[in-house]
């Protein structure tokens, strides 16, 4: 197995206690398709060609009953998550000021000194979220 890397990354997830208001900040700020949702348990959006699935992390503790359509093992998280999303200096300078004109605050604008920019803002459910140029990772 040595040497073997997967390809890249399919899905990530988010927690959230609140859905629905996950929802309406995702599909209604970032933008994003709601591919499926199940009330009280996911909402899963669309984001480029990766998935980002936000969870109520009591349901999802709890494995879905030998009748569910789709089985998955018990997982989640407590506390706030973090996820970064690609963006170029161009985009960044566009998306902090859409997210300052839909009220959502800036935490942090921040030039890494080996070049690039990261600005950093929540979700209603307190994840810190992130626009970041590739090169921050060296990556273009």
């Amino acid at each position: 197995m040595k040497g073997l890397v997967p390809s890249g990354i399919l899905e990530s997830s988010l927690y959230a206690e609140d859905l629905d208001a996950a929802e309406k900040f995702y599909r209604e700020v970032l933008g994003f398709e709601v591919f499926s949702k199940q009330s009280e348990r996911h909402v899963f959006f669309v984001c480029g060609g990766q998935m980002l699935l936000v969870f109520n992390p009591k349901s999802t503790a709890i494995p879905p009953g030998p009748e569910a359509k789709i089985q998955m093992s018990p997982h989640g998280a407590s506390g706030p998550g973090h996820l970064c999303f690609r963006a170029s200096a161009e985009e960044i300078a566009v998306w902090k000021a859409h997210l300052e004109a839909n009220d959502v605050a800036i935490e942090l604008d921040f030039e890494w000194p080996q070049g690039g920019r990261s600005v950093y803002f929540r979700d209603p459910a307190g994840n810190s979220l992130e626009f970041a140029e590739p090169r921050i990772w060296g990556f273009r």
